[in-house]
Order: structure tokens, then C-alpha cells, then sequence
């Protein structure tokens, strides 16, 4: 413990005069103490002071544990000898364990406290977010099931760590999905500092499992066996092979069981990095709230609500979207698993993303456009939320971006003329222009006030008012009626949008919609940026393949993330 304790905070002598100006209930405000800053000249600079000290304990204890965690899997990529991926693993286990340790006193502990969560950030954890938590989580968990059940079947040739270190996994995953299901609102304002260190200790986790999933070698010797069992059908040619084949005595038995747990293993993989990228913005959320203080008036009165009312041409392009990329999904698919992807599936596949992606990014400047001409005023609260928001979606969209200047240099550096390698230098160029228009038109979108109509924004002020003079006097039923009668006239306004605001929903539903089906397009296998072989054999299986591997999740991440974004922005017109 780090000495810091909430409670009802006496100033000191020195802190008399000012503290006698502060309003009437900061004597019931919990305050953080920190053991470097104990003569401060007033309890609210004694308040920041302690809160920036505690963030920056804890981020250099993530900072360490991350670096710790790299050394070791760098160890196992360039000396596998000396620290092999069973040294990883158990590593990886004692971190869960000390996380399940502060999870479980969380919960148990520290939430349940007197004035423990005096306040919740109705702008953290939406309730799409918490799905996603749980959606991943879940894949994540048979994902190790079939982890289990193929080392079980495997076991001549398994230690007893690759079945320990699964059912860990799954422990964390249940254990963490139902903190972040629950609590991912609390603004903590007991025990800051250990809090601090227990969310940032579960980052620095999460993130050195995502580092091990991109980087685990034994992940892509199976992606490589399937690869390579697709390249021996062609007719003619050699089955490519990979320098590590003669470690690969280990084989699956031509049991339908193995088959099963094998497919299903490599399939679900990528649904555990976007399960570890998500409850990392979800903790980094926590972690900044943790001592915040929330002004009653700065809550919205009126939350706006998802309603499929005054869109038409949107939803309709959007599903065009989905069944026809749907369609197209299957086909390669089929094409792929059956025999070699021949040309005409790689020219239809690219054909559909040079045709979707320009749409997109006209719609996404569109958005912008509107946004400029509607002089609506900025939301400059201090927004924890909405700035991971914007951190996490530029951040993401550097996985799509990079490989696509890779792609480029590639096909410039070859042949640009050819049939395929031309709609593959389109489709990349396309791709980067998509990804920084939608960018500024989600970013500029999260900043707007959501849209208020006159008579309801009088309402809400006489509301405020009434609530400021006379809020002990108000029963529960008379505050009901209220509440009813703003719904109400908010819902009359939602209903007349004019111009501006209709096109801002339908251009923000398509968008929903578009990023939906690229999303699940790349999730559940359609991975043409490795298997057309061009970029593979410019740079070096190996080399290629960290790339993909490395800005593959990020580019899921990042439609996921668009889909959250830009349902705000259409709740907000």
C-alpha cells in the first residue's frame, strides 16, 4: 500500500484562510493523500498533486511489467533455447494470478466500501463496448477450450503447462469480463492508489497477451501447415516450407476430434487479440477515473437513444452492402478451403473493396461537409472516454494504413501494370484515403453537442433551476413526470430533423453498416493480403507474416471501434 487512504480531510494550519472560501460540502468530498506531498498550500492542490503522483507510480509499474514481459518473448523469438515459450507462460500465469488476486478484492473489497463509488461516468463502458467484452470473451474462452482439448489429445508430445496455462486463461477471461461488465463506470474514490496499480497491472497483462498472440510461433507454424496444405494442390508446384518444418514432429491424428480442435483453434484466434485490445481502452478508462470528481450539472438530462427513425437510403445501400460482401465472403471462402485461389476470386474479392471504399470515404467527407456547415457548438468537457476514443481509432486504423504502404511498395517495386497487382495497389491506395476520411468525420462527430431542440433546452434549464432551489422538495414521482415530459418533447423535435441531420443519420448508418461487413469479412478467415502471395514473396515469409499478424488485429480493432463511433455520432444528430 502506498499510503493512500480517503477521507474526511482536515486542512492544515497553513490552508486555513483559503480552504474557509471553498463551498460548503467540500468537507464531504474524499480527497487523495500521497506520501510525497504533504505541504501543499491547499487541500485541492494536495487533491491534483497526490492524483498525478499516483497515475505515475502505477504507469511506470505497467511500463516495467511490459518491458519485462517483452524481454521474455523476444528471448523466445531470437534464443528459444534458453527461455523457451513455457518460461513465457508461466510468467504470463503469475501475472493473472496477482490480477485475480486485486480483481477479486475489487470486487469483494474496495467497491463495497462506505462512499466507495460516489460517482459513475455515464459516458464509459457503453453498452456496446461491454458486449464486445463479452462477445470476445467468449470466443476467447472455447478459443482455449479447443486449446485444451488438443494438447489433451496431443499429450505424448504436450507439457503439462500448455493445458495449465489455458485453464488460467479462462479463469482471468470470466473473472475480468465480469469486472469490466459491472464496474466499468465506477469512479472509484477510495484506495486510489492501489486501484491504480491493480488496473495498470491488468493492462500491462492484457497487453503482454496480445504481444504473445502476434508473436507466438506456434500459432503461425499451424497457420503455415493449413497454408501449406492449400499450396500442395496446385498442380505442378512445390509446397512451400517453412525453416522450423523439423520441429513439427508433433502431428495431428487423422482423428475428426483433432480436426476440429485444430480448425476451431486457428479460426478463434484472432477474436483473443481484440478481446485483449478492448479491455485494455476499457481499464485505461477506469484507471483515469479512479478519484474523479463528476459535477451533477455537467450530467445530461436527456441521453439520446438508438432509433431506426427518419433513415431510409442508408439502411438500404448498407444492406445491399452486407449481402453483397457477404456473398463474396462465401464464394472466396469456398474457393480457398476447396482448392487454390485462383485469379478470378482474387480479382472479384479486391473488385468488391475498390468499389466500397470510395463510396465510404465520399460519404465520410459528406459527413464532414455537413458538420462544417452546421456551426454547432463543441463539447469541450474533459471526457476520458471520448479522448481514448479518439487515441484508439488512430491508433488502430496505423494497422490497415501500414500494411498498405507495404502492399505499395511492393507492387511498385514489382509489376504495377499487372491485372492483380494493379486492383491490389488500388485497393491499398483506396484503403488509406477510407480509413483518414472516416477518421475526421467520427472525431469531429464525438466533439458536437448532441442535438437539443429549442423548446427542450428551455425545459432542461427550468429543470436545472427548479432542481438547484428546490431539490429536497421534489418527490420521486413528481421528478418522474419531468423526466416523461422532456422524453417526450425530445422525441417530437427527434422526429422534424431537417437536411442537415437526416443526411448526417444516413450517411452514419451506412457507415455502421459498411464497417460491419469489414469487419466480419477479415475475422472469419478472408485473408487475401497473405494468401495472393505477392507481398509474401517480395519481403520474406517471415517478415510478411509479423506484418500481418501485427496490423491484421489492429484493422479488425479498428472497424469494431468505427462501428461504436459512429453509432454515437448518429444517437448525437
Amino acid at each position: 500500500m502506498l499510503g493512500n487512504k480517503v477521507s474526511r480531510q482536515k486542512p492544515c494550519h497553513h490552508c486555513k484562510s483559503r480552504s474557509a472560501s471553498a463551498p460548503p460540502d467540500t468537507s464531504t468530498i474524499h480527497y487523495e493523500k500521497f506520501w510525497l506531498y504533504r505541504h501543499c498550500s491547499s487541500v485541492q492542490q494536495r487533491n491534483r498533486q497526490a492524483q498525478k503522483a499516483g497515475q505515475l507510480f502505477s504507469g511506470l509499474l505497467a511500463m516495467n511489467v511490459v518491458f519485462l514481459g517483452s524481454a521474455f518473448i523476444s528471448s523466445v523469438i531470437f534464443n528459444h533455447v534458453a527461455i523457451t515459450l513455457a518460461d513465457v507462460w508461466i510468467l504470463l500465469s503469475i501475472l493473472k494470478l496477482l490480477c485475480l488476486c486485486w480483481i477479486i478484492y475489487y470486487l469483494l473489497g474496495t467497491s463495497r466500501q462506505p462512499h466507495a463509488v460516489l460517482y459513475r461516468d455515464s459516458h464509459a463502458g457503453p453498452i456496446w463496448i461491454r458486449g464486445s467484452v463479452l462477445l470476445f470473451g467468449s470466443f476467447s474462452i472455447l478459443l482455449n477450450a479447443f486449446q485444451i482439448g488438443y494438447s489433451a489429445i496431443l499429450i505424448q508430445c504436450k507439457t503439462r503447462v500448455e493445458i495449465l496455462f489455458p485453464s488460467i486463461e479462462i479463469l482471468f477471461i470470466c473473472t475480468q469480463a465480469f469486472l469490466l461488465w459491472n464496474h466499468s463506470k465506477d469512479c472509484i474514490q477510495v484506495q486510489h492508489n492501489f486501484t491504480r496499480c491493480g488496473l495498470m497491472l491488468t493492462i500491462a497483462t492484457n497487453l503482454i497477451l496480445w504481444l504473445l498472440a502476434v508473436t507466438n510461433d506456434t500459432i503461425h507454424m499451424e497457420i503455415d501447415s493449413q497454408l501449406r496444405e492449400v499450396e500442395q494442390r496446385f498442380a505442378g508446384k512445390a509446397p512451400f516450407s517453412h525453416p522450423c518444418n523439423e520441429t513439427t514432429s508433433c502431428t495431428c491424428p487423422n482423428t475428426t476430434i483433432c480436426k476440429v480442435f485444430q480448425k476451431g483453434y486457428i479460426l478463434l484466434y484472432p477474436f483473443s487479440t481484440e478481446y485483449c485490445l478492448v479491455c485494455c481502452s476499457v481499464l485505461y478508462v477506469m484507471w483515469k477515473n479512479v478519484g474523479r470528481h463528476i459535477s451533477h450539472h455537467h450530467v445530461p438530462h436527456i441521453k439520446p437513444k438508438f432509433k431506426l427513425h427518419g433513415v431510409v437510403f442508408g439502411p438500404l445501400l448498407g444492406t445491399a452492402a452486407v449481402i453483397i460482401g457477404i456473398c463474396v465472403f462465401m464464394i472466396y471462402q469456398i474457393q480457398a478451403t476447396s482448392s487454390a485461389p485462383n485469379l478470378q476470386v482474387f480479382v472479384m474479392y479486391y473488385s468488391y473493396y475498390i468499389v466500397l471504399l470510395p463510396l465510404m470515404s465520399v460519404c465520410a467527407v459528406i459527413g464532414t461537409i455537413i458538420h462544417a456547415l452546421e456551426k454547432k457548438e463543441l463539447d469541450t468537457l474533459k471526457n476520458p472516454t471520448r479522448s481514448l476514443d479518439v487515441i484508439l481509432l488512430m491508433g488502430a486504423a496505423l494497422g490497415q494504413i501500414g500494411m498498405s504502404y507495404f502492399s505499395i511498395v511492393a507492387i511498385v517495386a514489382t509489376d504495377p501494370k499487372d491485372l492483380l497487382n494493379s486492383l491490389i495497389l488500388s485497393y491499398s491506395v483506396l484503403l488509406i484515403f477510407q480509413n483518414i476520411t472516416q477518421n475526421v468525420f467520427i472525431i469531429d462527430g464525438l466533439h458536437r453537442q448532441p442535438f437539443i431542440s429549442p423548446d427542450t433546452e428551455e425545459e432542461v434549464k427550468e429543470e436545472q433551476n427548479h432542481e438547484a432551489y428546490d431539490q429536497r422538495r421534489v418527490s420521486m414521482l413528481e421528478l418522474g413526470q419531468e423526466i416523461q415530459k422532456l422524453s417526450l418533447s425530445y422525441l417530437h423535435s427527434y422526429s422534424h430533423l431537417n437536411w442537415k441531420r437526416r443526411a448526417l443519420r444516413e450517411i452514419s448508418f451506412f457507415l455502421v453498416l459498411c464497417n460491419i461487413i469489414l469487419w466480419v469479412m477479415p475475422t472469419f478467415g478472408a485473408h487475401p493480403v497473405f494468401e495472393n502471395g505477392l507481398e509474401k514473396s517480395f519481403y520474406g515469409y517471415s517478415t510478411w507474416f509479423a506484418i500481418v499478424n501485427f496490423g491484421l488485429p489492429l484493422g479488425v480493432f479498428y472497424r469494431m471501434h468505427s462501428v461504436g463511433g459512429l453509432l454515437e455520432v448518429y444517437m448525437t444528430a
